[in-house]
């Protein structure tokens, strides 16, 4: 496995730990597989037939929830089980973090997919 570099030495220490894997993988596949996944749930999201659907952006929050859930566990490594900080880790905390908060918010800020109140009755 390549190893990283990010000058202070927190990268390449994270990344030879026994925690840089996880059931097999690289930390950082499931990373870029979580990443890919929000963004075609985001790109569904914004589809003509989804816009009055919160289904789509629900599963974001959900999925990012759980990448933030993740990076907590992580981050909690780095800190008292490592004993070191990869920057490149804590860019991804903040983004997944961002993410998830803007799809809480987009959720707060969508119409709900209920319909339309009936009109007047005859028209």
């Amino acid at each position: 496995m390549g190893v990283l570099a990010c000058g202070t030495g927190g990268c390449e220490r994270v990344q030879a730990s026994r925690w840089s894997e996880f059931l097999g993988l690289p930390v950082a596949a499931y990373g870029v597989a979580g990443y890919l996944g929000l963004f075609v749930l985001g790109l569904a999201s914004v589809q003509e037939r989804w816009l009055d659907s919160p289904a789509p952006m629900r599963l974001v929050a959900a999925a990012s929830g759980a990448g933030v859930a993740f990076t907590a566990w992580l981050t909690y490594l780095e800190l008292f089980v490592i004993h070191a900080i990869c920057y490149y880790c804590v860019a991804s905390a903040a983004i997944i973090t961002a993410l998830f908060l803007v799809s809480l918010l987009s959720l707060r800020t969508r119409p709900s997919a209920s319909p339309p109140p009936p009109g007047p009755p005859g028209s």
